[in-house]
């Protein structure tokens, strides 16, 4: 069964969302906005009624969720996640009809993508690799950038559901380059989480208006997407999650793995994932990104 036609007259395809978590909630709500029937499944009870509240359907399990769906959509924290979920006789693969697109949003290892493409083939179902980038402010406004890799066709097929999703949407490659590409963006964000933790701290010893000072930094050449998410953050000390240290710790070691395997140096890239990993191992894993703060200031004996 597929959903009332969109503007354009194509009728829009029944979905499945498997996850629900920071990302996964807001994102499917969006598509239930914009008048898909989304069907959900996640472990936690609160999710699955929050899906409801909004306009979902509640699945008491994968295969029940993913058994009329013409497409799959997962975002789940990281590879062994997803291979759960694809896997087994519960999992996706044996449950999901033949034809049906799986679109995996997840960050994971660009290999596991690739294995999982192969396997759902041999299923007769087609598969994108699509992370994205944005965190929960960009989930909830729809405006993720969603690097894509997989098929033209099957990429042409699903992007009206980026477009629900996303502002920015690119075919990066095969299977796998979604992955490369958002291991990329999760190697500069965390550079430059850092630069702005470093310049935060020096700013703050140095008495000047921090307030101020970030304003003008983000005015220049230094100005970033991430000082402009983030600048609030470290004015306030609010490390309230939009995107937990445990999974940047996650994605560095991806792109750290992945750079390795193709013989690229990462200098910096490498000190800062040690530096993320110091900051989960001190307790703080289950903090937004920009606590990266505290650690530079427990570096430099200040406030924590």
């Amino acid at each position: 069964m597929s959903n009332p036609a969109d503007s354009s007259g194509t009728p829009r395809p029944t979905i499945a969302w498997i996850g629900l978590g920071i990302m996964g909630s807001p994102m499917s709500e969006n598509l239930v906005k914009a008048g898909y029937d989304v069907t959900g499944f996640t472990l936690e009870q609160d999710k699955l009624e929050r899906l409801t509240a909004a306009g979902g359907t509640a699945a008491g399990s994968i295969a029940e969720a993913v058994r009329d769906a013409d497409v799959v959509i997962t975002m789940v924290p990281a590879s062994p996640q997803v291979e759960a979920i694809a896997y087994g006789p519960d999992g996706i693969l044996e449950n999901a009809r033949s034809g049906a697109l799986l679109i995996d949003m997840s960050s994971i290892t660009p290999q596991t993508s690739v294995d999982l493409a192969a396997a759902a083939k041999d299923k007769g179902i087609r598969v994108l690799d699509a992370p994205v980038s944005g965190g929960e402010a960009g989930a909830v406004e729809a405006v993720l950038s969603i690097m894509v890799g997989g098929e033209q066709a099957d990429f042409d097929r699903a992007g009206p559901i980026f477009e629900a999703l996303g502002r920015t949407v690119v075919l990066c490659g095969p299977h796998g380059s979604g992955q490369t590409v958002k291991a990329a963006n999760q190697l500069i964000v965390a550079v430059n989480i850092q630069a702005c933790a470093e310049a935060v701290v020096f700013l703050e010893k140095s008495g000047v208006d921090l307030r101020a000072a970030l304003d003008v930094l983000n005015g220049g050449l230094a100005g970033s997407t991430v000082l402009t998410r983030k600048k609030d953050n470290f004015l306030n000390r609010d490390f309230g999650p939009g995107f937990r240290v445990d999974l940047h710790h996650k994605d560095m070691g991806i792109v750290t793995d992945a750079a390795r395997n193709v013989g690229a140096a990462l200098p910096v890239g490498a000190v800062v994932a040690q530096l993320v990993a110091s900051l989960r191992a001190q307790g703080d894993g289950g903090l937004d990104h920009s606590a990266l703060l505290r650690a530079v200031e427990r570096l430099s004996g200040a406030r924590v």
